[in-house]
């Protein structure tokens, strides 16, 4: 090898692989549908922290999947360099809600098959998807879980509650009891029967109820 051979580097070589066209056009697209997943995802969101950083996250990991997959079409001994330099990547965050999972891989697809050249399947679906999940995710339930709790000072007071919610709700389940002295603690799962929460009210003018609570959650409970 000569002095001049070392400078003959196919790094040089693969400047052209990809046209200047290509990329815009890849990147410009790549950035549309990831502000659609976005936009999708600030939709349909209902957790309790919305994180803004996330929905970045999606415009970001769709641009840079187009932008990793370009590069290993061009390039078939890239690719293979490639598959072993992500496979030591690890990633610690946790994923708090499932729906973003699925957020997370439509947009690493929608990167992937846009790359390919396989414009009119990523842009369809995307919006087909997107279609989709805005349907199923805000559809409205009725009948969601909320969890009543209620302060009383006895037998009495306690069982009156009860009664009370079990005539205003479709369901009633007590989840936990908390006994002191002269002090008793109610968790119920309940279902609303048309979305009427007048019964708290209700329950909160009882003799010896002291406090009521209700509180909607999203009906995981561990015990």
């Amino acid at each position: 090898m000569t002095f001049q051979d070392i400078f003959k580097s196919g790094f040089l070589e693969n400047v052209s692989a990809v046209s200047v066209l290509d990329m815009a056009l890849a990147l410009v697209l790549a950035f549309g549908l990831g502000l659609f997943i976005f936009f999708v995802y600030k939709k349909t969101y209902a957790g309790v922290m919305y994180s803004s950083s996330f929905g970045v996250t999606l415009v970001a990991l769709t641009m840079i999947t187009t932008l990793v997959i370009l590069a290993v079409t061009s390039n078939i001994v890239l690719s293979l360099g490639m598959v072993g330099a992500l496979s030591i990547v690890r990633f610690r965050t946790a994923i708090k809600e499932p729906l973003d999972i699925a957020f997370l891989f439509w947009a690493i697809a929608a990167g992937i098959v846009l790359a390919a050249g396989m414009i009119p399947l990523a842009v369809f679906g995307s919006v087909f998807i997107g279609i989709i999940i805005l349907l199923f995710a805000n559809r409205k339930d009725t009948t969601r879980p909320f969890i009543v709790v209620i302060d009383c000072d006895g037998h009495n007071s306690e069982t009156e509650a009860l009664r009370l919610l079990e005539q205003h709700t479709v369901r009633c389940s007590v989840k936990s009891k908390t006994a002191r002295k002269d002090a008793v603690e109610l968790n119920a799962e309940v279902r609303l029967r048309d979305g009427n929460t007048d019964f708290v009210n209700d329950i909160a003018k009882l003799k010896g109820v002291s406090n009521v609570v209700l509180v909607s959650y999203n009906g995981d409970y561990m015990g």
